[in-house]
């Protein structure tokens, strides 16, 4: 990796989120390190969306294993391969099943949140309706048609599927107000793309359509859309939904059964070949998919569909199948991680850390974090990018003495382990 391909503004982003402990949505690519093989089988994932077909995945790891950071740099590598992404975190409010507009705010949440490579922070709906529209008017110069004809003809790709009819009629009404120069017409064409209409009144005195994006259209809205994107230009629709564990959370057994039909009929449709250019990629913990209760595995039919490979163990691995287990980083990985975190930091500056420094702070974390050091490594990264800072900041700080300082005030503080690692970030 260099950082000569890393933009400041990228750089910026970058450090500033892990300094704060989440998970960067720029540069992810910058700092990237093993998951090669996981890599290599969602590049294949990524292929078939775009020749036409679809995936399924769920990427399960403990919290702070890296599943949100493995999830943005699918996304990045799915944008530079022409496809549209959605992604969304799910919370009690916004859930794959619901009947009191939990799907519905699911759905408007990726809609906000859609991305191109030209829109990568998001706000991609109008770029992609207005694609169809300037690829459509290039066919129908091109072949002497006329416009219209031309973007009708498409849109009958869509009414096979359901409520394709009523999305066709609202493209339809944005070519009008695309040609016509009727900004109220566009913005009503939007909002109803975007899930924003609660009244089938309000849809059909807007634009004359029967039908709304509601919580029982979450997952046929999305096919559609799919579709559509191919239509547009693009190869394809991954969606990536992370934070499953809070369909595990639910105290009602009903509506996290709803969930999990949900998750199923998602599972099936697009294992068995039903949907064109569609991915979904889901972020879960171990507990959400293995716990008999209240987990994935306790409904029967998706134990069955996600159970792993018997044959995989001892060291042997099979990423075939639709889940996608995030194993610890190594310690050499681990080590190189921060190579990068360094480099990326600092950038043309002048050295602030020498190699030694990263093996010597590796073994401080590994004797006061233990195997937490790996497992969930968040921490220990936002220590190092705040022993950076201090370096950078102060230039006759020695790395070793602030190492040493450190743990002596917390121990004689009484403090637990993490406060070790928190009280370089301070």
């Amino acid at each position: 990796m260099t950082t000569a391909s890393l933009r400041p503004r990228e750089r910026d982003a970058l450090i500033q989120s892990l300094r704060s402990g989440v998970t960067p949505r720029a540069g992810a690519r910058h700092i990237q390190v093993g998951r090669d093989a996981e890599i290599a089988a969602l590049d294949k994932d990524l292929d078939r969306i775009c020749d036409g077909g679809a995936s399924f995945r769920l990427i399960v790891g403990e919290y702070g294993s890296g599943k949100t950071f493995f999830l943005n740099l699918l996304r990045g590598e799915a944008m530079e391969r022409q496809l549209v992404v959605a992604h969304a975190d799910l919370n009690p409010g916004r859930r794959l099943h619901g009947s009191g507009g939990e799907a519905r705010s699911l759905y408007a949440e990726l809609m906000h949140n859609l991305a191109s490579r030209t829109k990568p922070e998001g706000g991609a709906l109008v770029t992609v309706v207005e694609k169809f529209i300037t690829t459509a008017l290039a066919e129908a110069r091109k072949a002497g048609s006329k416009p219209e004809d031309v973007i009708h003809e498409k849109l009958e790709a869509l009414s096979e599927l359901v409520m394709g009819y009523d999305f066709a009629s609202v493209i339809a009404a944005y070519w009008r107000a695309y040609e016509q120069g009727d900004d109220t017409l566009k913005a009503n064409a939007i909002r109803w793309l975007r899930g924003e209409f609660s009244t089938k009144t309000d849809a059909r005195a807007a634009l004359g359509v029967r039908e709304i994006v509601n919580d029982a259209a979450l997952y046929d809205q999305l096919k559609l859309l799919a579709r559509f994107t191919r239509l547009s230009g693009y190869k394809g629709l991954l969606i990536c939904l992370d934070e499953l564990v809070n369909l595990y959370k639910l105290a009602n057994p009903q509506a996290r059964n709803g969930n999990y039909e949900q998750i199923l009929r998602i599972l099936n449709d697009l294992e068995q070949g039903n949907v064109e250019g569609l991915g979904f990629v889901l972020g879960g913990t171990p507990d959400f998919l293995n716990d008999p209760r209240r987990g994935l595995y306790s409904y029967p039919a998706l134990q069955s569909r996600l159970a792993e490979n018997p044959f995989a163990r001892d060291g042997l691995i099979d990423l075939s199948g639709p889940v996608i287990r995030l194993d610890n980083l190594s310690r050499d990985q681990f080590a190189q991680l921060l190579g990068k975190l360094s480099q990326v930091y600092q950038g043309a500056q002048a050295s602030l850390l020498p190699e030694a420094a990263i093996p010597a702070f590796i073994a401080h974390s590994e004797q006061r974090l233990g195997e937490a050091t790996f497992r969930t490594p968040r921490t220990t990264i936002k220590a190092f990018v705040g022993l950076l800072a201090v370096l950078e900041q102060n230039e006759t700080a020695d790395w070793r003495v602030l190492l040493e300082q450190t743990v002596v005030e917390t121990e004689q503080a009484g403090g637990d382990v993490g406060d070790v690692l928190d009280s370089l970030v301070l």
